[in-house]
């Protein structure tokens, strides 16, 4: 019995978590994700990022070169290990200035607009759109992919998504 309460415990300290309100709605779970990434220079909660994530679940950015568009494409561990690396020296802050939410049955897609900051009030050095794939998993909503390209000369953010529609 011993042996099997030390070995649930172990697996029980393994396991990401998430904290309890943060699969509980589309909303909760994109807010979720823009808290664990943004922060002042220091450690993220890695394991409350993966957590927000279904097993095999992607985050791929759009990348331009010289040859076009590429895709690099992250699991949440990939994801983790390249900006924490970042994250660990400087501060980083991501905050949604608009969505757009499709929904049907168990799944969704939000359209978020986002602008990066290094410090709070500070003038973005970045802009563009985080598209988000969302599956509900029991009672939980979770990512299954986080889609992104940025603003850049040549592409500007469509005024159509620099606003919310009203519901």
């Amino acid at each position: 019995m011993k042996a099997l309460l030390n070995c649930l415990l172990a697996l029980a300290v393994a396991l990401p978590i998430a904290r309890a309100a943060d699969s509980d709605s589309i909303e909760s779970v994109t807010a979720a994700v823009y808290s664990v990434i943004s922060g002042p220079a220091g450690p993220r909660d890695w394991d409350r990022f993966r957590a927000l994530f279904i097993d095999g679940g992607r985050l791929i950015s759009m990348r331009v070169t010289a040859d076009g568009a590429t895709a690099n494409v992250m699991t949440p561990e990939d994801f983790a290990k390249r900006s924490g690396a970042n994250s660990a020296s400087n501060g980083f802050y991501e905050s949604e200035i608009s969505r757009r939410v499709e929904t049907f049955g168990n799944i969704a897609h939000v359209f978020s607009t986002y602008e990066s900051r290094r410090a709070p009030g500070e003038k973005p050095f970045a802009r563009g759109i985080n598209s988000f794939q969302l599956a509900k998993v029991g009672n939980s909503w979770k990512v299954v992919t986080i889609l992104w390209d940025t603003e850049r000369e040549g592409n500007p953010l469509p005024a159509q998504y620099l606003t919310t529609p009203k519901r």
